[in-house]
């Protein structure tokens, strides 16, 4: 695993911007697991592995914004 420090490691800046309303319940779990949860939120994220598949179960309700 690499132990590259958070300053030094890429940055993904995602924003909500689809309703999670009416959406299975794994897809509302997963975008309260990268911290958005209504339309309009954005989060910082560290570019891993994990985070972007998180990216893309929920690609058609959030979209990645230049950090």
């Amino acid at each position: 695993m690499d132990k590259t420090p958070i300053a030094e490691a890429k940055m993904l800046k995602v924003e909500q911007y689809g309703s999670a309303i009416r959406r299975p319940s794994i897809q509302m779990k997963t975008l309260v697991g990268l911290g958005l949860g209504r339309i309009g939120s954005s989060k910082v994220l560290v570019d891993t592995d994990s985070t972007r598949g998180m990216i893309a179960k929920v690609a058609h309700m959030v979209r990645i914004v230049k950090a």
